[in-house]
């Protein structure tokens, strides 16, 4: 064979060895290509059926929350203060004094008196020829120098009430009322911690008490 016949052989072979090289490498191409669309619209769906998961805001306090405090003014490093509700005003109250007799309180209340009330100190007691039966104890009257203020005087028990009366001017209980002054003024149950409209208030029990046992004309000195 010539030199010639063995080059034109030699060529035949490469060419159709190169074309199939080239034609796997493209068969190759393209399965990838499709591999790598199917994975793409697999993952795709697998994230459009996936739940979003909601953020969920936590209400945690951080070193520069200002914390609420009473009063006015401002919190060191000038952060402001809350200010508290304003107070009810309350009416002024007398010292806490002790609940013992003087002998400014026997001078004053007389030996015929049968039931006694210190508007100065607060206290009231029950007594037989100045010698004490029952007390003294706290009581609360009217607000002194206001249209509802405890008369002073010498009264007598006029009428006693059980404990369900309602006063039909002020529309509060007066538990065991036991009256001694004109215009309605009687020793009764209610607050020791709010002025009376005129009445000597005493607790619930020490009012029946002296509903029991003031009867009707026993004498009431007031002073």
């Amino acid at each position: 064979m010539s030199s010639t016949g063995r080059h034109a052989s030699t060529a035949i072979l490469w060419f159709p060895t190169r074309l199939g090289v080239t034609t796997t490498v493209a068969g190759l191409a393209a399965l990838t290509a499709i591999v790598v669309a199917v994975a793409a619209n697999t993952a795709g769906s697998r994230s459009a059926a996936r739940p979003v998961p909601t953020t969920v805001k936590l209400n945690i306090p951080t070193a520069n929350a200002v914390p609420a405090v009473s009063g006015l003014g401002q919190l060191p490093g000038g952060a402001p203060s809350v200010a508290a509700p304003p107070r009810r005003a309350t009416m002024p109250r007398p010292a806490a004094l002790p609940l013992v007799l003087t002998a400014v309180d026997h001078r004053d209340c007389p030996a015929a008196a049968a039931a006694c009330v210190d508007l100065t100190r607060h206290v009231t007691w029950l007594q037989a020829g100045q010698k004490i039966t029952f007390g003294p104890i706290q009581m609360e009257p009217g607000k002194p120098g206001s249209a509802h203020q405890t008369p002073r005087g010498t009264f007598r028990v006029q009428w006693k009430a059980g404990p369900s009366l309602i006063s039909n001017i002020y529309h509060e209980p007066m538990p065991w009322a036991t009256f001694f002054a004109p215009g309605g003024i009687a020793f009764h149950g209610g607050s020791l911690t709010a002025w009376s409209h005129g009445c000597v208030h005493l607790t619930v029990r020490n009012a029946h008490y002296y509903n029991e046992h003031l009867p009707i004309g026993a004498e009431v000195v007031v002073f």
